[in-house]
């Protein structure tokens, strides 16, 4: 109030407000204390001085503190408040919970009690803001005395606690040598730890921060200008990196296992074949996969850029009418795996029977997770995990899947280089041995010539001259083969020239199914010489064709001995079908019926030789191999079939 006016003055607070952006803040001056207790009452008018422009616009509805005390009259004020608020009316040392429990929208109070109310609720904040942060927060002197904590931090065992304190402690002393008043020594830094549980089941992180004070508190501000800091306390913040922590081992996990993949011991691999080396990286992906990643159901199939199909090179665990589907890298019409060789983008199907993509694969099939395998950008490939469980595959998985992916992919790139490699030096030698042989040959094919021309007269030596030229010819011939690699058959044209049937060929039907000319018309040529009957397929579909005749025929009573097959030789590696599905078509027709399969220098892009392998396979030959190779192999197939044959007519033999 105005002594001389008699009104009474309603003074707004400026600042922060405590809980609400919108609330009103009244308080009585000090300097008006006395005369508040002259006028117990103020007018209608000086209410609405007092109330001020909220409550003429606001409903009855909004909630008003007022705070009793000595110069706050809550007796006279109350009814003429309640006309425009719904008033609430506490005492100071009740105000803080008040404010917190209930929506407020104005304040009635003393100053003098108001201010302290005002930090104990910004106290408050700053302990329920610290609480739900989720890490554990603490401050302690820098004897190690534990000052403050949050809710968080009162979880830690005390085991862990006092081993906080005394790493605080410890800092605390470096953090003073740190300080000095000539440097920036007002610029708080921090200090990371790494801390673990006894066990080893968590892992946390501590960061350190002194916390500053001015020596000279207390002094006027130009003495206390040039003070040192002092360190008042150690804010030590804990966050909990188990999570991360345990991701980041499986990861380090992953690429030792990795890099297990890509070793190949130079002595190890150089005895063995393409097909036995993809053989030995099975088994480490197998080994890996289940130990680190708990994969035991999956396939991995590599694109053929060429024909875009997606042929399978690894099956664990799955049916294998999964393993023979036909896929092709395509977004729709193939499946979850069609669909990501085409995207380049992993897939996690969290319940097969809902997902219109999922082709079905493990029988009772609840989930699967699919990601691509590539060694830059392009896709390479595609390794699909399939789980029995719903939704059993997390982002963390699909993670790791991708990173283990990524060696898979180069291990298989290594393989693939290898044969490029054997193919290529291959080549290279024999190119540098024609190159090398072919002027000597010239002139020996030119001398030979001219002592044609000179032994005209006598026939014996014009005889021994022609063998000579032909030598020379069937020379340049087989250095031509050999370096042609797997287009071709070693030692074949001294087998042509053998005449006679061969005790055990004759009569037998032997299907040869090759995509190069040359090897399927040699096989054929060689095998007919020596008495067998011999039906050519210029591809695998084909090949599967004539198998399927067979069957149909045999089946609607045809002679076996006429449409059957006593053998089968195919390519690995044809444009249609790979060297399995052959070999599945004829075990069709005759489960016990012997299969030949080739493959250039061990090439095996569909693991068919070790798929066929486990199912009866009879041998497989690398290119270029020699024909007497070829013959031996077939001597031992029709042997063991016509070994076999009394034993099933004759069980009790």
């Amino acid at each position: 109030m105005n002594r001389r006016t008699g009104s009474l003055k309603a003074q707004k607070r400026s600042g922060p407000t405590p809980s609400d952006p919108s609330l009103r803040v009244w308080s009585v001056p000090r300097s008006d204390r006395t005369l508040a207790r002259e006028y117990p009452a103020p007018s209608e008018t000086q209410a609405g001085e007092v109330c001020g422009p909220l409550c003429m616009s606001e409903s009855r509805s909004a909630k008003l503190l007022l705070l009793g005390g000595a110069h706050v009259p809550v007796e006279s004020l109350a009814p003429l408040l309640r006309e425009h608020y719904e008033v609430l009316s506490v005492s100071p040392e009740d105000a803080a919970e008040a404010l917190r429990r209930s929506d407020v929208k104005a304040v009635f109070a003393d100053t003098g009690d108001f201010l302290p109310i005002e930090r104990g609720l910004l106290d408050h904040r700053a302990a329920s803001l610290l609480n739900s942060i989720g890490e554990g927060v603490a401050l302690f002197h820098p004897s190690g005395e534990c000052v403050w904590t949050n809710d968080r931090f009162r979880l830690y065992s005390e085991r862990m606690q006092a081993r906080i304190a005394a790493i605080c402690t410890q800092r605390a002393g470096h953090f003073k040598e740190s300080f000095s008043a000539d440097s920036a020594s007002h610029l708080l830094f921090t200090s990371k730890h790494e801390l673990s549980e006894p066990d080893g089941d968590r892992h946390y992180e501590l960061a350190l921060s002194p916390v500053l004070s001015l020596a000279g508190d207390g002094k006027t501000d130009g003495e206390a200008a040039g003070a040192d800091p002092a360190l008042e306390a150690v804010a030590a913040v804990v966050f909990d990196v188990t999570t991360s922590r345990r991701m980041q081992q499986k990861i380090d996990a992953i690429d030792r296992a990795g890099r297990e993949l890509m070793r190949f011991d130079v002595e190890s691999v150089r005895g063995m074949n393409a097909a036995e080396r993809l053989a030995l990286l099975q088994d480490r992906i197998v080994q890996f996969a289940h130990e680190l990643l708990h994969f035991d159901h999956f396939t991995i199939r590599l694109l053929d850029r060429e024909s875009g199909r997606l042929d399978l090179v690894m099956s664990l665990g799955l049916p294998s009418e999964c393993a023979e589907r036909e896929l092709r890298a395509e977004r729709k019409g193939y499946g979850i795996i069609g669909h990501v060789a085409a995207t380049g983008r992993s897939y996690i199907c969290s319940d097969t029977s809902k997902d219109p993509l999922y082709l079905p694969g493990l029988r009772a099939s609840g989930s699967s997770l699919t990601v691509p395998l590539q060694l830059t950008e392009p896709v390479i490939g595609v390794f699909n995990i399939e789980s029995s469980r719903l939704d059993a595959f997390s982002d963390d998985d699909r993670r790791f899947a991708e990173i283990f992916g990524r060696y898979v992919a180069m291990a298989l790139h290594i393989l693939d280089l290898l044969v490029v490699e054997r193919s290529s030096t291959n080549e290279d030698l024999s190119g540098r041995v024609v190159g090398e042989v072919s002027e000597p040959l010239e002139d020996l094919a030119n001398e030979a010539e001219w002592l044609r021309g000179q032994a005209s007269a006598d026939p014996e030596a014009a005889m021994h001259v022609d063998r000579i030229i032909r030598d020379v010819e069937s020379i340049r011939r087989r250095i031509r083969d050999v370096a042609r690699g797997p287009r071709t058959i070693l030692g074949a044209e001294r087998a042509l020239r053998e005449e006679g049937v061969e005790p055990g060929f004759s009569g037998r039907r032997v299907l040869v199914a090759d995509d190069e000319p040359t090897i399927r018309e040699t096989i054929r040529d060689v095998l007919e010489r020596r008495g067998c009957e011999v039906v050519i397929s210029e591809d695998g579909a084909k090949a599967i064709t004539e198998l399927e005749a067979a069957r149909e025929a045999i089946s609607a009573g045809a002679d076996p001995a006429r449409r059957g097959f006593d053998l089968v030789v195919s390519d690995i590696k044809m444009p249609d079908r790979n060297g399995y599905e052959v070999f599945a078509a004829a075990k069709l027709l005759d489960r016990d019926m012997p299969v030949i399969l080739m493959t250039g220098f061990g090439y095996d892009p569909h693991h068919s030789i070790v798929r066929a392998s486990q199912e009866g396979l009879q041998c497989v030959l690398f290119k270029p191999f020699r024909i007497e190779r070829l013959l031996e192999e077939v001597r031992k197939a029709i042997t063991s079939a016509d070994e076999e044959t009394p034993a099933e007519e004759s069980p009790d033999a």
